[in-house]
This record gives C-alpha cells, structure tokens and sequence, in this order.
C-alpha cells in the first residue's frame, strides 16, 4: 500500500503539478489510512473495501477529527483510488458512491477596515525589517494573496509599471493580480532602503528575505504579524489568511463583483468563493439589529 501511495504522490507532483503544501496534505492523510489498515491486517490497496473506508472515516471521527479534515481524508482516498484503477493496481474503485460527510460552512473570520488600517500602520518604518513587514502586510491585502504565494515571491512576478503580479498558486494555475499605489509604493520603499540591507550581493531572487538573508517562510511571517497585531492591543485571531478573507469582503461589501474576487484570489470553483456573500449578508445583518430602530430588542 505504500509503494501505491508513494507513486499516487509522485503523479501529483510531477504530473499534475501540485504545490508542495497540497501534496503534503494528501500525503499526510493516505499514509495515515495506510497504517490504520495494517492495524486492520490489510497491506494491499486491492484488499480495501467500501466498507473498510467507511469505517475509517468513522474512526477519524471518534478520533475527534474535525468534518473539514474528513471531507479531505475522502477527496485524498478517492483521487488515490481514481489513479490506481488508471494505473491497473485495482480493478473496481471501492469509494465509488462514498457519501461525503455534511457540516455547516463556518463564516471566516475577518477584520474591519478601520482594524486592517491599523494593522498596516503598526509596524516601525524606520527600521528595515519593519518596513518589510509593512510591505509585505500591505500586499498581502492590496491583493489577497496565500501566505504561501507571497513568501515565495520572487522579484520578476512583479510589474511595477502597471501595477500587478503575476501568481502561480494551487495547481501551478496562474493569474495576474492588480495590487494598490500604496502597495507598491512601500515595496518600492522597502527595495530601495531594506532589501539591500539583507541582501546586499543580490544572491536571492525572492522578493522579501529574512533578517540573515534566505526567503522568508511562512511560520516566520505569521509570527511577525501576530506580534505586530498585539503590539496595537488587536485581540482575537489574527493569521495571513484572515487577511485573504478580509480583503475579498472588503471588495464584495464595496460593490465588486463576485466572478471578478473569484479570479484576484485564484479560486477554481466559484462556490468556494460565494462564502464571502454570506459573510457580507451576515454583517449587514449585524448592522441592521445594532443601528436600525427596530432591528433587534435592545436591553
């Protein structure tokens, strides 16, 4: 079973192109049901059964994993089995009419305008690695990027002269993204002050780099932006991706429309996109019973 997985993920990679975090997912997730089934006495994909795969979805549940990560367990096992009745190591796909697991969409969690302004203007522009932080906050909602898409950034994806960047995100799709004056205006900054700081023989073709050099990582950024948000007293979670959630709100709530968000944040479903109505329906909501005289009972 684990030479079917291993070669499932060496077809992701290669093949299908898959970012690395997207096939480390799968990975995590396959080779997980392929220990669960040698507790079960089964070492062959082709000894899996409908039945077992249900059980082990079962099972992750009373593990106390969440419906959101199950859903994934279930896409992973049935692009595993798709690929191994293509490639001849199973003759029938036992996920095949596998019911996927029903849970509540739950509302992303986002900033307001006024807390995104404070954010952008907490760190310390003065010193170099504050001014990258300040550019890098600043792109990150000017054009809604991935965490991942922008500390991998690298300098030529970016067109200063009109404005845009152009992404390679989740299935090495790519698509141009315009950014803001301001945006640009504190990378033009942080270019001509920072970088050269870190980086002074132009060894790295990333655009944001560490404190030593090296491009930045995620973990590195989501920390500074934490530390940044509490340096203001911003309670509450506070992460790259709220600020993604943030910015395709901000533009529906500002009269954007929804086909135009689905291709800034690179979205290959539009569904995945139109949870972001029902954020804005939820806060007009919230608005409504707190401001209209007779919205919701006051005390």
């Amino acid at each position: 079973m684990d030479d079917a997985v291993e070669g499932f993920l060496y077809y992701l990679r290669v093949e299908r192109h898959l970012s690395p975090n997207t096939v480390q997912a799968y990975g995590a997730d396959l080779m997980r049901f392929a220990r669960w089934n040698e507790d079960q006495g089964v070492v062959s994909l082709s000894e899996v059964t409908r039945p077992s795969i249900v059980e082990h979805l079962v099972w992750l549940e009373s593990q106390s994993v969440g419906m959101r990560s199950i859903a994934r367990v279930r896409s992973s096992l049935r692009a595993l089995f798709k690929f191994a009745v293509r490639e001849g190591l199973v003759s029938e796909d036992p996920t095949t009419l596998l019911s996927a697991p029903k849970f509540v969409q739950p509302l992303p969690t986002l900033l307001s305008a006024k807390q995104v302004e404070a954010l952008l203007e907490a760190p310390d522009r003065s010193d170099p690695l504050g001014l990258r932080d300040a550019a890098m906050i600043e792109l990150l909602y000017s054009a809604g990027l991935r965490v991942t898409e922008l500390v991998t950034l690298q300098r030529h994806q970016l067109d200063p002269m009109i404005g845009v960047l152009r992404i390679r995100g989740k299935g090495d799709k790519e698509r141009l993204v315009p950014i803001g004056d301001r945006a640009l205006e504190l990378i033009g900054q942080y270019l001509l002050r920072a970088r050269p700081v870190v980086d002074p023989e132009q060894r790295y073709s990333e655009l944001f780099l560490q404190r030593r050099g090296g491009p930045m990582t995620r973990q590195n950024f989501w920390e500074r932006l934490v530390h940044h948000a509490r340096s203001i007293g911003m309670r509450g979670k506070v992460s790259p991706h709220v600020l993604r959630h943030s910015f395709a709100t901000h533009l529906l709530e500002n009269g954007a429309d929804l086909r135009s968000v689905q291709a800034m944040l690179g979205h290959a479903d539009i569904s995945t996109t139109q949870i972001y109505t029902h954020v804005t329906k939820a806060r007009l909501q919230k608005i409504h019973a707190e401001f209209h005289p007779r919205g919701a009972r006051k005390p």
